[in-house]
């Protein structure tokens, strides 16, 4: 969980988001909400193109909708996402530019890719939509990036002692980075997101049922 002893729980009072502004009946920000706050249309985004056969699992609609789900104070610091093509092998996945704490970056990553190894104590591959030691679907890895990757990033934005003298002391370290992320994964996929975009729910069952389908009994 979360340390809610160090945080106050941003999210706003039931039925409305940040601004007192109404909230749909699945909890999702109005659009016109949306489109009038100043900070969501003064986020940049910036989109480098890969190289060889790398793709962009991800891309800036995808983190719009995201954020749009969470409240305004998670990520205020935020000004700038950038997609990029320095993974060095798939090695980084995301990370937050240190100075300043306000940008993010998601890398462009093959286009079959496993992501087991990246994942941490407590994760299962199934949570996204994967096998275990097996090539993850294009869905699965969207998921991974989207709901874990760039939630960690943002979770290294979180404020922890504003009188800290250094940036490493002052805003949430690794250990905290992945509590947060897991922590509102899991709150945001407790109920369904009506959205035509898959990526934004947990696997369906039967994306659940195809992936048991495929697991021969050798390998269960």
């Amino acid at each position: 969980m979360w340390p809610t002893r160090r945080f106050a729980d941003p999210s706003p009072p039931a039925g409305q988001n940040g601004d007192g502004a109404p909230l749909n009946r699945f909890g999702v920000f109005c659009k016109s909400s949306y489109l009038s706050n100043p900070m969501r249309m003064n986020l940049k985004f910036s989109v480098s193109s890969p190289r060889a056969d790398r793709i962009h699992y991800v891309n800036e609609q995808d983190v719009r909708v995201l954020l749009g789900r969470l409240p305004d104070a998670l990520w205020s610091r935020l000004r700038a996402v950038h997609f990029n093509d320095q993974s060095r092998g798939a090695r980084t996945l995301g990370y937050v530019t240190t100075r300043g704490r306000r940008e993010i970056t998601l890398c462009a990553l093959p286009p079959r890719i496993g992501l087991t190894a990246a994942l941490h104590k407590g994760q299962t591959s199934e949570k996204f939509g994967a096998r275990r030691g097996h090539k993850w679907p294009v869905l699965a890895v969207r998921r991974f990036m989207l709901y874990y990757v760039f939630l960690h990033e943002l979770g290294h934005l979180q404020l922890i002692d504003e009188r800290a003298p250094s940036a490493r002391r002052k805003f949430a370290d690794e250990t905290l980075a992945h509590a947060f992320a897991i922590e509102w994964c899991n709150r945001l996929w407790s109920e369904s997101f009506v959205h035509a975009d898959p990526v934004h729910n947990p696997p369906s069952p039967s994306e659940n049922a195809a992936l048991a389908a495929e697991t021969s009994p050798s390998q269960m």
